[in-house]
């Protein structure tokens, strides 16, 4: 399963990209304002700091404007993937993009049907949104598995992007139904490092390496 990292900041991209784990970014309007930075700035400079795709979204509603605005975003470097919203102008955009060789992140999905349909628009990935899905009394895995259950059936080449992951048992639960990439915020990635018990293991080991009274270096 691939990770990326659902923020705009340049010093947490930086920093989890040194650690080899980070396949690409996820961005929207709303994470790159918090950044108080130019949009088209800051896009251009997460796109330097990882090889893979680097998700920056349209803002218009309509096609014909997503279009404009993804013409202009897709110059910034080679590995953008346009994001566009789950409506039929998006899925149009999706269409137009995926066919001219644009890789296109079609997000603000919360249904099996939903994702059947950038699929056959020829999304490059599809984004359903697990966190906001269970916070609406729906089980957000389940959408997963429907979705696993429905690309398997006809081979579809959209690869699933779990999004709007809170927590790390999300990012367990999409790795079993076999999802293709997740996407979680800094800390969630960071979390899954820790366990008591490693952190028991290291203490010991300190604790007992320093009554040797040795050095390494």
């Amino acid at each position: 399963m691939k990770f990326f990292v659902d923020t705009a900041d340049i010093e947490a991209i930086r920093d989890l990209a040194a650690t080899g784990l980070l396949d690409g970014v996820t961005t929207n309007p709303s994470l790159i304002a918090k950044s108080g930075r130019d949009f088209k700035e800051v896009t251009a400079e997460i796109c330097k700091l990882v090889d893979g795709p680097v998700s920056a979204e349209v803002v218009a509603l309509d096609h014909e404007t997503m279009m404009k605005e993804a013409e202009v975003l897709r110059k910034i470097a080679d590995n953008v993937c346009i994001k566009v919203p789950l409506t039929v102008d998006g899925l149009k955009t999706c269409k137009a993009l995926t066919s001219d060789g644009t890789m296109v992140n079609v997000t603000l999905c919360f249904s099996a049907n939903q994702a059947l349909l950038a699929a056959k628009a020829g999304a490059s990935f599809i984004s359903p949104f697990v966190g906001r899905h269970d916070d609406n009394g729906f089980d957000g895995m389940d959408l997963i598995e429907d979705i696993r259950l429905i690309y398997d059936n006809y081979n579809f080449v959209t690869e699933i992007l779990v999004a709007s992951v809170r927590h790390t048992t999300h990012v367990l639960q999409a790795a079993k139904i076999g999802a293709d990439v997740m996407t979680a915020p800094p800390a969630v990635i960071h979390a899954l490092f820790k366990h008591v018990l490693t952190d028991k293991g290291i203490e010991g080991f300190m604790a007992d390496w320093a009554k040797t009274g040795q050095s390494i270096l």
